[in-house]
């Protein structure tokens, strides 16, 4: 055969190549091309898929062929499209030639300057979404209750509330650190300190802190806990080894108290604020626990055997002052006399025996 029919469709466009070279386009209808040699090829594209793609666009643009068809962008280096195709938002394209048909479907088209890195628009989530985000954008998503650090090309920028950023990949080096802003607890466990009389002791320590500083607290240290951390270890060697086993337990609260003043001039440093700190347990070695209980013991023996001397001094004082009363007043002693005769009558029969002479009549007179 010496030619071939090309039917083009009405929503199709036919490019025509000859020994590899684009030469013009196929409208819609039917074409007869002769071809004895078989050095013709027609690639027939549809307009419904927007955007023409092909390995010779370049070609096919400097040809004016596209002219009054297809509406043609070249994107430099630092230049980003974002495209909506019928009104809703469709791809994000990077550097290159692009070009689209005109006519089928309704193509919008936001050229960005990729070199302001950060992309802030009201589609930012459609963006997200869209098969192309994943090689443009870095996406970043700051948490509730928490702030972002935002670094670029290693330098400070920014402190990002909570919610959703997006910034152009290839323009510059971004990275967001999460910082969480709510109250935390510190544990400081095991901790063995010797105090100013050789009694080494087993604590445990609680620290509750905030950051205050969230730039200061990323930038300070590699690991802003575990230095808060050290810095609460060498505050106790500090405090409890400058004091004495019975001055240290006799005056907890001020230890803590001393604590959390060396504590929070370290953590200001680190952009952290502490609330409080505590110390939960604090454990004696075994020998000393026992002599620590007899030493108890015997206090409270004393103390027990000074209560029960004085309860017994007030007796002997209140009997003393009751016989003086008793003395000095006989109508007093009438009256003690009959409540004691009362108690022993209410109690229940009572038999007088009496064998002293006189001493009847002295019975008949009291009664």
């Amino acid at each position: 055969m010496f030619g071939k029919i090309i039917t083009v469709r009405s929503f199709e466009v036919g490019l025509k190549f000859r020994d590899g070279e684009f030469k013009t386009l196929l409208g819609p209808g039917k074409h007869w091309i002769f071809d004895p040699w078989n050095k013709t090829q027609v690639r027939v594209v549809s307009k419904r898929a927007p955007w023409l793609v092909d390995e010779q666009l370049d070609v096919i643009v400097k040809s004016k062929a596209l002219d009054g068809q297809a509406t043609v962008i070249d994107l430099k280096d630092n230049q980003r499209a974002l495209v909506w195709i019928d009104g809703r938002f469709a791809r994000i394209m990077g550097p290159g030639l692009h070009a689209h048909w005109l006519g089928l479907r309704e193509v919008r088209i936001e050229i960005v300057d990729a070199r302001k890195v950060r992309l802030e628009h009201e589609d930012a989530k459609s963006m997200v979404q869209s098969p192309e985000a994943n090689r443009w954008l870095d996406v970043h998503k700051v948490e509730r209750d928490h702030v972002g650090v935002l670094f670029i090309d290693g330098r400070y920028a920014d402190q990002l509330a909570p919610g959703l950023y997006t910034f152009w990949k290839d323009p510059a080096d971004v990275r967001v650190v999460p910082v969480d802003m709510r109250e935390a607890q510190l544990d400081v466990s095991g901790q063995e300190i010797m105090t100013l009389d050789k009694v080494t002791l087993r604590m445990n320590a609680v620290l509750t802190f905030v950051v205050k500083d969230a730039r200061r607290a990323v930038s300070a240290a590699s690991d802003v806990r575990q230095s808060l951390y050290r810095e609460v270890q060498l505050a106790l060697r500090a405090v409890i080894g400058g004091r004495e086993l019975d001055s240290f337990l006799g005056g907890k609260d001020d230890v803590a108290q001393e604590l959390e003043q060396h504590v929070r001039e370290q953590a200001l440093a680190l952009g952290l604020e502490v609330r409080a700190v505590g110390i939960k347990d604090v454990i004696l070695p075994g020998d000393m626990k026992d002599l620590m209980n007899k030493v108890t013991e015997a206090k409270k023996a004393a103390e027990a055997n000074l209560i029960a001397r004085r309860e017994e001094t007030a007796a002997m004082r209140s009997q003393a002052n009751t016989a003086k009363l008793l003395a000095e007043s006989p109508t007093l002693m009438r009256l003690r006399e009959l409540e004691v005769l009362e108690k022993i009558a209410s109690a229940g029969r009572m038999n007088i025996v009496l064998g002293e002479k006189g001493l009847a009549d002295k019975v008949v007179n009291l009664l």
